[in-house]
């Protein structure tokens, strides 16, 4: 079956965005005046708190991760959390202080960084304002619009030709496949199922993730976190880093119309990866990396009104493991691959 170009996931084709908001600045007190202004322009809604910092963030602070599994990513995460306690310069310093000995030299800009693009989506406090990314009511299905996009696109055929490679043998290749979505040795959580599970860099998961069937799909900045109700866990949202990819699975109707959809949503977003389920699912991988957090909802939100599951916009949703292998024994098959995108953003 020959493959339809208006499907076709196109390389340099992203609209979600620009990849960064700030320029690096000279100082902490410059990193001050920008987050002031930052927070000027939503409103000024986010606002320093004098109350004493929350367990969670306590136990957070006091296990920072060793070079190799997320520093850059943890700085982020803590700082999203710090912005209603403390101010930027305040919470520079405190950064600074707590990956001294991380195991690698951390540049003051690079947590400048951290402190100043993590205010746009700063946790606040239930009594402010709502949060600037608070996600309205997710929109129903365009049916309409579904079915013409199925009725005109391509199927798992078309998928699969696209792919760049085709895996065309038996082998399952998980190991290759999760070495060109996670490269180097970040801390990944991968599971059996919801409740067996681990967090441990990439390379002590070498030989082991074919015989998997889940995984968180970005890195984890800690292999701990605290969830919501207090406990310490190797899964939760408080330990889960940047958003690498943003999964989107349909659940209802074929394999080729979800391939039609996939195809469709690649043209706004790069598609990197189709795994099929083991059920009767396909999940589409698009990296977003970098990408403001606004416009990556507003893609998702489009993709739901296709019929995607609203539940893979929380970062720490496992997923199905490419080229895994599913509690009842079928593969997750990888039929479709596109590395080149994340080639680009190295």
């Amino acid at each position: 079956m020959a493959a339809r170009a208006a499907g076709t996931p196109r390389d340099s084709v992203c609209k979600i965005g620009a990849s960064c908001f700030f320029q690096p600045a000279a100082g902490a007190r410059s990193v001050e005046l920008e987050v002031h202004s930052q927070i000027e322009r939503r409103g000024g809604i986010v606002k320093a708190s004098t109350r004493p910092l929350p367990p969670f963030l306590h136990a957070l602070l006091a296990a920072p991760p060793q070079a190799g599994e997320g520093v850059h990513a943890w700085l982020y995460s803590v700082s999203r959390q710090l912005h209603a306690h403390l101010p930027a310069v305040e919470i520079v310093a405190l950064l600074e202080k707590r990956v001294m000995d991380c195991g690698r030299p951390v540049p003051q800009t690079e947590i400048e960084d951290a402190v100043k693009n993590s205010i746009t989506c700063a946790w606040q406090p239930k009594m402010n304002l709502a949060p600037s990314h608070a996600i309205a009511k997710w929109p129903t299905v365009n049916q309409e619009q579904r079915d013409a996009i199925i009725r005109d696109g391509g199927g798992l055929a078309d998928l699969w030709e696209l792919s760049k490679p085709r895996i065309e043998d038996n082998e399952q290749h998980t190991e290759k496949i999760i070495d060109r979505l996670f490269p180097g040795n970040p801390l990944l959580c991968c599971g059996k199922s919801n409740s067996v599970f681990d967090t441990k860099p990439r390379e002590a998961w070498r030989g082991e993730l074919s015989a998997l069937s889940l995984i968180v799909p970005s890195p984890m900045s800690a292999v701990n976190g605290l969830t919501k109700d207090g406990r310490k866990s190797k899964h939760t949202l408080a330990n889960t880093g940047l958003r690498r990819f943003l999964i989107c699975e349909f659940d209802s109707g074929t394999a080729d119309e979800h391939a039609a959809l996939l195809l469709h949503l690649g043209t706004f977003a790069p598609l990197v990866c189709a795994v099929h389920s083991g059920g009767k699912s396909l999940h589409g991988w698009f990296f977003v990396a970098s990408q403001p957090e606004d416009k990556v909802l507003k893609f998702f939100r489009y993709a739901v009104s296709l019929g995607a599951d609203r539940a893979t916009w929380t970062r720490c949703q496992f997923v199905r493991m490419p080229d895994g292998t599913r509690d009842n024994g079928n593969r997750q098959t990888v039929f479709f691959a596109n590395f080149k995108p994340l080639e680009t953003k190295r």
